[in-house]
């Protein structure tokens, strides 16, 4: 549960670190699977950044409206698909999961 919203978020971040040229091709990639995860109706958004400072690293963060129901688009069929796509471009990586705390954005809209 966040504190300023009193409804629990669950983030997940995937560091990708992706092969030497073949960025734009990932990207691209990306962009036409990511409907597997934002159709999804635990999904609250996602979002692929490209790192300013480590050539090759992408950061994709997700958030959901609980754990229990990312895990369970972890396990599906349709998340394997996603995956099966991206994974020539992948060289290695890494995830992190959090609670969201404090959602600053959605304070900062009541606010105005």
């Amino acid at each position: 549960m966040t504190a300023e919203t009193g409804a629990s978020m669950f983030r997940v971040m995937l560091r990708m670190q992706i092969k030497p040229g073949m960025g734009g091709d990932f990207e691209k990639v990306w962009y036409q699977v990511a409907d597997a995860v934002t159709h999804h109706p635990a999904n609250r958004g996602q979002w692929l950044s490209r790192s300013a400072e480590e050539e090759g690293i992408y950061y994709i963060v997700s958030d959901w409206a609980d754990e229990e129901r990312f895990r369970e688009f972890e396990r599906s069929d349709r998340h394997l698909e996603h995956r099966t796509k991206l994974h020539p471009y992948r060289s290695g990586g890494s995830m992190t999961t959090m609670n969201v705390v404090y959602d600053m954005s959605r304070e900062t809209a009541r606010r105005q």
